[in-house]
């Protein structure tokens, strides 16, 4: 089985939506800024005023590079090459995730994609990307 992630008590609400298949990143209260990765304050004014906010899943390859040998030897067996890439979301945060439904060769810089959700387990869904439908 592929390691997948822990929850902890800040990420917790990140990790119900995408269960639920909504994305959801942190909006601070006081200067409005989208918030990616989750974490316990603005990283532009250190408010804690924060709530969560659901996005539309649709964004970019902001960049990208193709996974030929995995450092975990269950990727290695099972899954290379893959495409791990940075995903510029359209309301501005940027998530780290792959991309996928299309050969890795043929993923652009700037390529329009949209969420898929990946539900790994019962407990544990995984935000991954794929081209936008046109």
């Amino acid at each position: 089985m592929f390691p997948v992630p822990v929850p902890g008590v800040i990420t917790r609400p990140f990790w119900d939506g995408l269960r639920e298949h909504r994305l959801l990143v942190q909006r601070c209260r006081t200067t409005g800024h989208l918030i990616h990765y989750p974490r316990e304050f603005c990283p532009h004014c250190y408010s804690a005023d924060l709530e969560w906010e659901e996005v539309s899943g649709r964004g970019r390859v902001h960049a990208f590079t193709v996974v030929h040998r995995a450092v975990n030897p269950v990727f290695q067996q099972e899954r290379v090459p893959y495409v791990f890439a940075l995903i510029r979301l359209d309301e501005g945060p940027i998530l780290t995730s792959n991309v996928e439904g299309i050969p890795p060769d043929e993923v652009e810089i700037e390529m329009p994609v949209e969420i898929h959700f990946d539900d790994v387990t019962s407990e544990v869904t995984l935000p991954k990307f794929r081209p936008a439908a046109r």
